[in-house]
């Protein structure tokens, strides 16, 4: 096929892509359902799995950024973050934004605050946000850090001095949302969780797939998120300190009770300053970014894929093992193959593994 229909959401439409027959020899694709099967577990499996029976059709990419967006405070954090970096990053606002920063380097620099050298301390740009790419939230968050004091200039600047009251207007938001203790502890605490998973969010939207270097991506992502729930929160609230009293930002009393217009209708028991940041918002996110990677990727799934590379051709079979097939068979195909034959696999595996290299054609 030419093009291969639409479907999910109207806003971010997905379809089946023709490259990945390419990346999966494996792979079978019924114009019928609009749906990807696996061809041999298809035909020879009696096990039901998405691959076998109905198809595969979620052609969503990773939904970390909803995930963590379930959480209220993190939803209004992304709508200030696209709202500031618009305010800034206007064509003259840029260009006062990149004299700014510049101008705080230098005060850095002659102040012995910052190292120089080749390729460090260059001047960059805000960076803007997609709808959806994990990578490009990301770079606006590391690149609002990376120049958060000029960015501070540059929106008190406006605030007094713009030429409309619409613009002096949206400055004064921008601004008090960035000088606030909520907007920079999340800042912080997204740039750790994205810091961690942006390597398997690039893995997985590259065209030629390495499945089992992206399913080890993703166990050492479940385990160093899981890290950071478990040990983190101590160093992030003293950064995030840090960082306050860096920029003259107000740091609330964690031992006070936390109280908000939300809170108080509906009458929540009282909790305090440092359990909303800690469980409401911290926990909270990381218990989402898990709930996603292990609804697209259980144990399961993730073991039949590292298991299934062993049967990947590429590179003369590079990747072929006796062991992971053999386990691929007890682990995922146990009916499929009577005893007497799962012990003759073994056997029959290791003379293919001798004799193949033997081939003419090999």
């Amino acid at each position: 096929m030419d093009e291969y229909p639409l479907s999910g959401l109207e806003s971010h439409p997905r379809r089946f892509k023709a490259h990945w027959f390419k990346s999966f020899s494996w792979l079978e694709y019924s114009p019928e359902v609009d749906a990807a099967f696996c061809l041999p577990c298809y035909l020879f499996s009696r096990k039901s799995s998405p691959f076998t029976s109905g198809g595969f059709r979620n052609w969503k990419k990773l939904a970390l950024v909803a995930a963590a967006k379930e959480v209220v405070d993190v939803h209004a954090f992304f709508l200030s973050l696209s709202n500031i970096i618009n305010v800034v990053c206007s064509c003259k606002r840029n260009d006062e934004l990149r004299s700014a920063y510049a101008t705080e380097i230098s005060h850095l620099v002659a102040t012995n605050q910052i190292e120089t050298g080749r390729g460090a301390n260059q001047i960059g740009t805000l960076k803007r946000s997609g709808d959806t790419r994990w990578s490009s939230h990301f770079n606006s968050i590391c690149s609002l850090l990376r120049m958060f004091g000029a960015i501070t200039s540059v929106l008190e600047d406006l605030a007094t001095n713009g030429s409309t009251y619409s613009q002096r207007g949206d400055a004064t938001y921008a601004l008090k949302s960035l000088l606030s203790f909520d907007f920079v502890f999340i800042l912080h605490m997204m740039k750790e969780i994205m810091g961690i998973t942006d390597k398997l969010c690039q893995a997985l939207q590259q065209k030629s797939q390495d499945i089992l270097n992206a399913m080890h991506l993703v166990s050492s992502t479940k385990s160093l998120i899981q890290q950071l729930r478990d040990s983190s929160w101590g160093a992030l609230l003293e950064k995030v300190s840090s960082f306050c009293n860096d920029h003259a930002i107000q740091i609330p009393d964690m031992g006070a009770s936390f109280s908000d217009i939300i809170r108080s209708r509906r009458k929540k028991d009282v909790v305090t300053v440092e359990h909303h940041y800690r469980v409401d918002i911290f926990t909270s996110v990381i218990d989402f970014q898990l709930k996603e990677l292990n609804s697209r990727f259980s144990e399961q799934a993730t073991e039949l894929l590292i298991l299934s590379t062993s049967l990947d051709p590429k590179d003369v079979f590079k990747l072929f093992s006796v062991c992971n097939i053999c386990n691929l068979v007890k682990n995922f195909y146990s009916l499929d193959f009577s005893e007497q034959e799962k012990i003759q696999l073994d056997y029959e595996l290791q003379h293919y593994e001798l004799d193949v290299v033997k081939a003419p054609d090999f």
